[in-house]
C-alpha cells in the first residue's frame, strides 16, 4: 500500500550527519618564516608602545611634581 503524499508537511529527517567532502585539505605546517617574522614584529612593536607609553606616564608624572 503506497504511502500518501503529505503535501505541506516535512518527512522523516536523517539521524546522521552528513559530509559534502570526500577528502579533508591538509593543515598548514605552524608558523612559517613569514609567520614567524609577523609574529616577532608584533612583539616588537607592542614592546615599544608599552615603553612609549611608559615614558609618557613618567613625562607627566615629573611635570606635576614640579
Amino acid at each position: 500500500m503506497p504511502v500518501p503524499a503529505m503535501i505541506g508537511r516535512l518527512g522523516r529527517m536523517t539521524t546522521y550527519r552528513t559530509t559534502y567532502r570526500t577528502h579533508r585539505a591538509p593543515k598548514a605546517a605552524p608558523l612559517h618564516p613569514v609567520e614567524r617574522s609577523v609574529v616577532a614584529a608584533l612583539v616588537v612593536a607592542a614592546l615599544v608602545g608599552i615603553g612609549w607609553l611608559g615614558s609618557m606616564i613618567y613625562t607627566i608624572a615629573a611635570w606635576s611634581t614640579d
